[in-house]
Formats: structure tokens, C-alpha cells, sequence
């Protein structure tokens, strides 16, 4: 995932070619508000299949009401992506309703601080949401994903709170740019480390992010695993990539931010249904201020 190379990408004319149909099944985690809940009603206004999942159930039976009333008809089924056994359950269930999948978002996620606050109170939960989750889920649904000319899509919602440059740690940042023989059990290890420094209350001195610290580390170890992905799936029919929506306005940011939900999940959905021809793997998307979305 190239960290210094960049390529701007219009939000406007990025759906020019349709290749997906009804038969396109798209599953979006922590879809009951937010970024989730748009990009599911932004997939189902595009005519895909859209599975909601939300942790709470009530939350996303409503959720899925509200856009029934919009004429948009989508699946749900209850996610908590932090339980392993919850993931198990949706996979059996996924497999046997639908047997195959096209897309995969990535999209539930924690944060405990407001902004302008750091504590690491609930680090563990954090890092077991964000990551574990993700990659629980993913290796779950990973046999299921459809291999063809359009390619399995997993796209992971992240943030440049994530990004190698605000790791000061030179141990961890030379493992993690070591591509070549970056594992998934030094990813792992990474996270016990931080956990340990965590609970011994020695992390600020051990170059961790310094701006939501847990939440940081949780993405930084989410780019890392997509990496990892995505080249163990180069050229066999899987992309996965990230994508940093910037400050969106969101209950995780208290409603502030310098766009909505609804123009996040737009430039989500243009990421995940490009072109076949077009389509890459490996990269992070990060929102420009300029309202116009950069691949580093």
C-alpha cells in the first residue's frame, strides 16, 4: 500500500460503466447509522443486494424500515463483530440465504474519546472491534467471496489516524514497511505489545499515535492486515483496500466534520463497484479537504 504516491480521483463521473446486477451481494457492518447506513442505501439505490448488519437489533430493524419506507428493500441480520460466536452465526446464516459474496465493507467501529480527548479506558475493546473484527469477519467470509472478471471487493473504512508517519516507534515502523516480510503474527504481536504497554500505563512513552492513541492503533493494524491481503490475493480474482472518509460528520465525531455521511458513503461506493479494468488492490483512500477523494 504505496504511502507516498498519490493520484486524485473525482467524487463526480466515477460510476461511467455498470458491470454489477441485482445478483451483486454487498454486505456493510455497522449499518444501523452513519457512513454504513448511507453507503447501504446508496448500494441499494444502485441496484445491488445489501445486507445491513448492525450489532443492536432494534437499532437495525430500524434501520431497515427507514429505507423500506424510501422503496429500498435490504437484508438484515445481527452483527456484533467483537464475538467471535455472532460472526460464526452470520456466516452460517449468510452462506445458506445467499452462498456467495461480491462485496465486503468493513465499516463497524469504536471510539470512546471525543475529540480533542486521548484516553486508552477501553483500548482493548477498541482493538478487538476494529481490527479483530474486521479481520475475524473477513477470514469468515473470505471461502464465499465470488472469483471473476468483476472481483471480490473488500474495502476497509480506516483512517490516516492510522498511518505510519504518526507511529514513532522505529521498531515497529521498520517492521511494518518491510512488505516483503510483514506477518500477520507480528501484527499480532504488535497488538499484544500495545495492550501490555496499555495496562502497565507505559504507552505514551513507547511511540504510539498520539491523537486517539487506541483508535490509531486499531487502523494502524487494520492497513497493515489489508496489505497482507491484498498481496496474498494478487491476481486471484480479490481486491482489498482501505479507505480513510475523512472527518465525516458522524455520532463518533459528536456531528462535526467537514461533510456528511452521505458524500462518504458516495465516494464508498464508487471505490467498491470501479470498473473491473479498473479496479486496484493494496491501496488507501484518504478524503481530500477539497471535496475531491486521493489514492496515496
Amino acid at each position: 500500500m504505496a504511502l507516498k504516491e498519490q493520484e486524485t480521483i473525482l467524487v463526480t463521473p466515477c460510476l461511467p460503466i455498470r458491470w454489477w446486477s441485482k445478483e451483486t451481494v454487498a454486505v456493510v457492518t455497522g449499518a444501523n447509522k452513519g457512513i454504513g447506513f448511507a453507503l447501504v442505501k446508496r448500494l441499494a439505490e444502485l441496484g445491488l443486494t445489501v445486507v445491513l448488519t448492525a450489532r443492536d437489533i432494534g437499532r437495525g430493524l430500524n434501520a431497515v424500515e427507514l429505507l423500506k419506507n424510501e422503496g429500498l428493500h435490504v437484508y438484515f441480520f445481527p452483527l456484533d463483530v467483537s464475538e467471535l460466536a455472532s460472526i460464526k452465526i452470520f456466516a452460517s446464516w449468510f452462506q445458506e440465504k445467499f452462498g456467495t459474496l461480491d462485496i465486503l465493507v468493513n465499516n463497524a467501529g469504536v471510539s470512546f474519546n471525543d475529540i480533542g480527548e486521548n484516553s486508552v479506558e477501553h483500548a482493548e475493546i477498541v482493538i478487538k472491534t476494529n481490527f479483530y473484527g474486521s479481520k475475524w469477519l473477513t477470514e469468515a467470509l473470505l471461502p464465499m467471496f465470488r472469483r471473476s472478471d468483476s472481483a471480490g471487493r473488500i474495502l476497509n473504512i480506516s483512517s490516516r489516524l492510522g498511518l505510519l508517519n504518526k507511529l514513532k516507534n522505529p521498531k515497529l515502523r521498520e517492521m511494518l514497511l518491510d512488505e516483503e516480510k510483514l506477518s500477520e503474527d507480528q501484527i499480532d504481536g504488535m497488538m499484544k505489545l500495545f495492550i501490555e504497554n496499555v495496562k502497565s500505563e507505559t504507552w505514551k512513552s513507547h511511540g504510539w499515535p498520539e491523537v486517539w492513541t487506541d483508535y490509531a492503533v486499531s487502523k494502524l493494524a487494520l492497513n497493515a492486515h489489508s496489505r497482507i491481503l491484498a498481496k496474498r490475493f494478487q491476481g486471484l480474482g480479490l481486491s482489498v483496500n482501505c479507505f480513510c472518509p475523512g472527518f465525516t460528520q458522524t455520532s463518533m465525531t459528536g456531528g462535526k466534520g467537514k461533510h456528511t455521511s452521505e458524500a462518504a458513503a458516495e465516494v464508498a461506493a464508487c471505490l467498491v463497484l470501479l470498473p473491473p479494468e479498473k479496479l486496484l488492490t493494496g491501496k488507501f483512500y484518504v478524503a481530500s479537504s477539497a471535496g475531491v477523494y486521493s489514492k496515496l
